[in-house]
């Protein structure tokens, strides 16, 4: 049924216009798109919804909490670049990535995937912000001088902080208070698909047991799975997986289902193979596949217990910027939340009291608090 009304919908945004009615295509679209969501919706209508965010694991609950925006947060306005990356460090802090006064634009790379700007100029100004919980000040900075074009930005179990940089083709990880990587990846300006290169790669997810993910990115359109040292132990899609990625752009773990959900931006969708962190078994199995009419170019998702909450970006002047939530298990969207200009990042705090969607152009970074 999904896939009928997806067809349909991929219709109507080609050929919405030849009637010369815009207006009326418009009042087609909204009438579908409601049927949708009354659609998606109606298998949750009787269960009972939980006054407050148990403290419980969020696999446990009946219904995924809903997101409500937090008003006059940050209280102050952030003048910063554009914030292309944000995550949560032990202190329950948020922590942003973002350009400084640096744009991507059509000039930035050449045919070749090659930086075109001056490589001996990095960001000047700190790009990795630490944000205060409380009230959106800026607690501390770090990262001038050190980045090109930043994206992508996790903190995992212990504190260590992972960003990638597509200008540099490079990952890196961080430990606490260490100006120095401990571990780098990629060749410096170099992009390339041989193993030891990476090329514009866009997000990391960590497990606890210190395997890491990278995805791999705007060029190579792939996904590279490394043991906490660094060595490469899979490349995602392999045979005999039959998945074809185009622009992972944000990566988040289940590690209790044992699954890696991508955001395949340009495929519109949501796809979670086999992360194999418990046993190899059943890598290269089909990948559950979250693809419905409204859910447009994913740009980052995050996980909530056994749920995953994604944000879209321009697609479609017919398709609304916002948040879902999805159930991976039945491969669905089960909520839409949330208002959006050009979102780009999204983070959860491992407690549940809060999560943050970061914007460019705007550049902005909102708070949620979960009901």
């Amino acid at each position: 049924m999904f896939k009928f009304l997806y067809c349909l919908l991929v219709v109507t945004i080609q050929y919405g216009d030849i009637s010369g009615q815009p207006e009326d295509a418009q009042q087609i679209n909204q009438h579908f798109y409601n049927n949708i969501h009354k659609l998606i919706s109606s298998k949750y209508d009787n269960k009972v919804e939980s006054e407050h965010l148990p403290r419980v694991a969020a696999s446990a609950l009946v219904r995924p909490p809903r997101p409500k925006e937090v008003t006059n947060w940050p209280s102050t306005n952030l003048r910063v670049g554009q914030i292309t990356a944000v995550a949560i460090n032990p202190d329950g802090n948020p922590v942003i990535f973002h350009r400084g006064d640096r744009i991507w634009n059509e000039d930035t790379f050449n045919d070749a995937n090659h930086y075109q700007e001056n490589q001996d100029e990095p960001i000047k100004e700190d790009t990795i912000l630490t944000i205060s919980a409380q009230d959106g000040s800026i607690l501390d900075g770090t990262g001038g001088g050190m980045f090109y074009l930043p994206h992508g930005m996790t903190i995992d179990h212990h504190g260590n902080t992972w960003v990638t940089d597509v200008a540099m083709h490079q990952v890196f990880k961080f430990k606490p208070n260490s100006l120095y990587p401990s571990i780098t990846l990629g060749q410096r300006f170099q992009p390339g698909v041989l193993p030891g290169y990476l090329c514009k790669p866009t997000a990391v997810a960590v497990a606890s047991t210190g395997e890491f993910f990278v995805a791999d990115g705007y060029c190579n359109s792939r996904i590279i799975k490394y043991n906490a040292a660094g060595r490469i132990l899979r490349v995602i899609p392999q045979p005999p997986e039959f998945l074809s990625l185009q622009v992972p752009h944000g990566l988040t773990l289940l590690e209790h289902l044992d699954i890696l959900c991508i955001a395949d931006r340009e495929n519109m969708r949501v796809v979670c193979p086999k992360a194999g962190l418990k046993s190899s078994k059943g890598e290269g199995t089909p990948a559950a596949t979250i693809q419905e009419p409204d859910l447009g170019r994913v740009f980052d998702v995050a996980a909530y217990g056994d749920f995953v909450y994604a944000v879209n970006g321009p697609t479609s002047a017919m398709l609304p910027v916002q948040g879902f939530t999805i159930d991976p298990l039945t491969e669905s969207i089960v909520d839409h939340w949330g208002e959006f200009v050009n979102p780009h990042s999204i983070a959860f705090c491992p407690n549940g009291s809060a999560m943050y969607v970061t914007e460019i152009g705007p550049n902005k970074i909102t708070k949620f608090e979960l009901q």
